[in-house]
């Protein structure tokens, strides 16, 4: 569900130091792979993982891609199973540039929401919200919203989530104000990333005859659908 309107003008381990984060290039829950030219030819087939993160003092926002579900088809070839996404992680700040990842909440951004996010004006707001239960007879007893209303002068916005959790009984919010230029580094890449949550990136690709057996498989990109509602 999408709503659209304009503004007038933790534990020890699961506990992340700002400075460690600095240092190595992002905030991740899988193992890092490095991008230096001497592994980049010998790790070109494994699996690799990016993020753009933003610390603020009350909580961080990283945002990553995942790639869409291929699935075979009769003909030999393969299509679009299930559309990628791009995640937003959000972590609570534990303390001076501490941030507790194991309490963080999860928001998967849908095609149809990034392409809001890029079009998102100065003085304008988006609001998302998500139900994992939504025509079910369990539906309403967990709800995910976010919500992006801008700080005011065109410097930039408020990313906030909210889960209620009605079983539970409880409602975690996270705040995060975006600046104009780190809006900007956002809004470059879910413009990048939106073809390839599509799986546009590969429809159009061509595929040159190769005797190479690796160079001839087809990329199959499993994302959990379920991700988005991991704790």
């Amino acid at each position: 569900m999408l709503r659209l309107s304009r503004f007038l003008p933790s534990t020890s381990r699961g506990v992340t130091d700002l400075k460690d984060v600095l240092w190595s290039g992002s905030l991740t829950f899988k193992h890092a792979l490095s991008t230096s030219a001497a592994n980049v030819d010998e790790n070109a087939s494994v699996k690799k993982y990016a993020s753009y993160t933003v610390f603020k003092g009350k909580a961080a926002l990283s945002i990553s891609p995942i790639l869409p579900l291929f699935t075979k088809v009769e003909s030999g070839g393969s299509r679009v199973d299930r559309n990628g996404s791009v995640m937003l992680t959000f972590f609570p700040a534990v303390g001076q540039r501490k941030y507790d990842y194991t309490k963080k909440q999860l928001f998967a951004l849908s095609p149809t929401e990034v392409g809001s996010l890029i079009s998102l004006g100065p003085a304008e707001s988006c609001e998302f919200f998500h139900d994992p239960s939504m025509k079910s007879s369990h539906e309403g007893q967990v709800k995910k919203s976010l919500s992006i209303t801008p700080l005011g002068s065109d410097n930039g916005y408020f990313v906030n989530i909210t889960v209620l959790n009605n079983v539970q009984k409880t409602n975690e919010r996270l705040s995060v104000p975006v600046t104009k230029a780190e809006f900007a580094v956002m809004r470059t890449a879910l413009s990048f990333a939106l073809p390839h949550i599509m799986g546009w990136d590969q429809a159009l690709s061509t595929h040159p005859q190769s005797t190479s057996t690796s160079a001839s498989k087809p990329r199959f990109e499993q994302p959990n659908p379920a991700s988005e509602w991991d704790r």
